[in-house]
């Protein structure tokens, strides 16, 4: 039975191709009392421009537990979405970790060794960042997913084709679990690969492109000057888990 919520978004990952949406955006945030939920599939391009929500942006939706998906926090939108307020960051983001920090944290170490069906969303503090990884990764999209993109255009899809990042972007960093060794997870946000391409558009270099993502990812989301939060979430088909965003104020 659908149930109506309202979502403070705090998360959209970048889009990937899929056979049966044609392209789907992996969207979370917060209920009002600091519960995660995960909305999927959202063929986000797709609908209409009353329906695009920003991050930190309440939305309104009708939503059915995803019975394909086994993780207690995913759920499916069955209706529009009603974009809302936007909560904004005055007094150093107060309102926001009103929402976001609600619940009590768990370390990433205790994440890794729970059963995603159990817990697979949440916001993890780092204890160390101790670098930020750029590695290079195929260019193109695969043969099918290119007939896919293909076949979409020829049908009247009139978006723009969807471009693959060909980097992949992770942090190392050790969180607050006692005798941590350590954590390498890759970063999903939108806003990375949003980031890497108007740097390269702007430059006109995949390698500047690149320091200045760094530039924003780390040297400025994780400066010392910063309290730094990682939102983490698992891959259904590997239960393995990735950094959705980042969430920092001033301390």
């Amino acid at each position: 039975m659908a149930e109506r919520i309202n979502l403070l978004i705090t998360i959209k990952t970048y889009p990937l191709p899929s056979t049966k949406y044609e392209e789907v955006v992996c969207t979370a945030g917060v209920l009002e009392d600091g519960t995660f939920i995960r909305l999927y599939p959202i063929d986000y391009r797709s609908r209409s421009y009353d329906q695009w929500y920003k991050k930190y942006q309440w939305i309104e939706v009708d939503v059915e537990k995803n019975t394909r998906d086994p993780r207690p926090e995913s759920f499916r939108p069955v209706s529009d979405i009603v974009p809302g307020k936007v909560v904004n960051t005055k007094h150093n983001w107060a309102k926001r970790r009103e929402y976001v920090l609600a619940k009590p944290l768990r370390t990433m170490c205790a994440l890794n060794d729970t059963d995603q069906r159990e817990v697979s969303l949440g916001i993890v503090k780092p204890l160390i960042i101790e670098d930020f990884l750029i590695e290079e990764t195929e260019r193109n999209w695969t043969a099918s997913t290119e007939n896919l993109m293909k076949q979409m255009k020829l049908f009247g899809n009139d978006r723009k084709p969807l471009e693959k990042i060909p980097y992949k972007f992770s942090y190392r960093f050790k969180c607050e679990e006692p005798g941590c060794k350590g954590h390498t997870k890759m970063i999903e946000d939108w806003e990375v690969g949003q980031l890497y391409r108007k740097m390269r558009d702007k430059y006109g270099e995949e390698k500047v492109a690149c320091e200045k993502v760094k530039e924003s990812f780390y040297d400025n989301i994780c400066d010392a000057k910063k309290d730094t939060y990682f939102y983490v979430g698992t891959v259904l088909e590997h239960a393995s888990w990735v950094i959705l965003g980042a969430f920092y104020f001033k301390q």
